[in-house]
């Protein structure tokens, strides 16, 4: 039945012709591309077979034009050896929100300035309150690639893979397989790049810094170990670490020593990881002040440039990472690029532009306000104002409000999309990316990856096939 369902769409869609065996060929590209707008939605909202067979088309049609998932290794590690010298920070956007829409966005901002480095990202946090699975969030990146006429390797990314450690202290193999299971759901989608996050298990209790990180790196290279054997053929899946949760103590290079001289030697032969996640002073979300509006904060830049630089001379590695930076002021992103940073990652503002649009309907905008004060009420701080809570809960209520959004009229979507594109097009300006899509090429390689016809509908819920309880989970 899978199989008629592919074929009636197929034989509905311009620019498609008979390929290989149960493949397809294109022949016009602009008409297909037209019709993606219906094709996703299938692939999001569809039941069973009819978003099996979108996302499989999706995938194909991008593996076509050479649209194609791709692993970051080799670029960072060319940076580390210092054979990049286009001064860039490679900006990781979080899409939590009308992610065709939004992607869609980024792609045109992208186009125009000839941005290659750039990665799509969602965390483990992420895919359970926007009811957006891996594969899901793949088929609406590729289908905004295809509308937008992006070409060239496409980089997702597992952002916070997070072990929680309130469930590794009660239940240690239960936790570890969750986030197994994650890793390979995750590249089962196409995502050629995990970001592997124990430092939520650095004890700063103990003694020495080999203790305090010992369970991080442990853990990490297991889990490096565990990405390697899965890996697709001709692919090095980038593999990120971290020595400093975010919103805790700023890390030092003392620790980034200690935590590569652990996970170095428990990988053993292993390709190890191709970049360092570090805390300089950010948060996720941002500091939310009583009347709602966001604390200025202190980056201390030069943890940042003096981390890098260890990161890359040292280790090897394409540099540090920053998280939690979507929310800080304009004048300090250029300053990610003064510092050598390899990598930040960008989610919340676009969160918010989203749903503090002028053109998002009161009463949708009021649902959302409801929703909050009625189901994450438990997780209202005592000392919160409401401006506060309803701020920093209110990313609850994205999957709830996922398909609100996604339907929103067009007038609204084009303007929000616009919107976002200046947003990303400041961003991409800031941290120097324009000009490196013949970059990227030079040193990746994206290799054609066929998907058979897909056997039925569904996909993996999370463990045990329910939606995952990631309450705990960094944000």
């Amino acid at each position: 039945m899978i199989n008629s369902a592919i074929d009636q769409i197929l034989k509905n869609l311009p620019g498609v012709a008979p390929g290989r065996e149960g493949g397809f060929s294109i022949f016009d590209e602009k008409a297909l591309a037209g019709r993606m707008d219906g094709i996703v939605r299938e692939a999001v909202f569809g039941d069973g077979e009819a978003k099996a067979a979108a996302r499989w088309l999706i995938w194909e049609t991008a593996q076509e034009l050479g649209i194609r998932p791709a692993s970051i290794h080799d670029f960072y590690l060319a940076r580390g050896r210092g054979e990049v010298a286009k001064p860039h920070t490679v900006p990781a956007i979080n899409l939590r929100m009308m992610t065709y829409d939004s992607a869609r966005a980024v792609f045109r901002a992208a186009r125009a300035r000839d941005v290659g480095a750039l990665i799509f990202e969602i965390a483990r946090s992420e895919i359970g309150y926007t009811d957006q699975r891996p594969a899901e969030y793949a088929a609406a990146v590729l289908a905004a690639a295809i509308r937008e006429g992006f070409r060239g390797p496409l980089f997702l990314q597992g952002d916070h893979f997070q072990v929680s450690a309130k469930k590794y202290a009660a239940a240690p193999e239960a936790e570890v397989t969750a986030v197994r299971d994650l890793v390979e759901e995750a590249l089962a989608a196409g995502f050629c790049n995990i970001d592997i996050d124990t430092s939520t298990l650095v004890d700063l209790s103990k003694a020495t810094l080999d203790e305090q990180q010992r369970l991080n790196y442990e853990l990490c290279a297991d889990f490096a170990r565990f990405i390697r054997e899965r890996e697709p053929k001709g692919v090095t899946i980038s593999i990120g670490g971290e020595i400093g949760e975010v919103g805790q103590k700023n890390s030092t290079p003392e620790d980034l020593d200690v935590f590569m001289r652990g996970f170095d030697a428990r990988r053993g032969a292993l390709v190890g990881i191709s970049k360092i996640s570090i805390q300089t002073g950010t948060s996720h979300g941002g500091v939310v002040l009583p009347d709602g509006t966001l604390a200025d904060v202190a980056i201390d830049f030069e943890v940042l440039r003096a981390l890098s630089d260890k990161a890359r001379k040292d280790h090897g590695m394409g540099g540090a990472v920053q998280h939690g930076a979507s929310t800080l002021p304009d004048t300090a992103f250029h300053k990610f690029v003064e510092a050598g940073t390899c990598e930040v990652h960008l989610a919340t503002a676009f969160q918010n532009l989203i749903m503090d649009h002028p053109l998002v309907p009161e009463e949708l905008r009021g649902g959302v306000v409801d929703w909050v004060k009625t189901n994450a009420a438990d997780e209202r701080k005592a000392k919160d104002t409401e401006a506060q809570f309803i701020y920093k809960s209110r990313k609850k209520a994205v999957g709830p409000f996922k398909k609100d959004f996604w339907d929103l009229p067009e007038e609204a979507r084009a303007a929000i999309g616009a919107d976002l594109e200046k947003q990303f097009g400041f961003l991409f300006d800031q941290l120097g990316v324009g000009g490196t899509a013949e970059l990227v090429k030079t040193f990746v390689e994206a290799p054609v990856i066929h998907r058979p016809r897909p056997a039925g509908g569904g996909e993996k819920a999370g463990p045990g096939g329910k939606p995952e309880d990631v309450s705990g989970l960094a944000d």
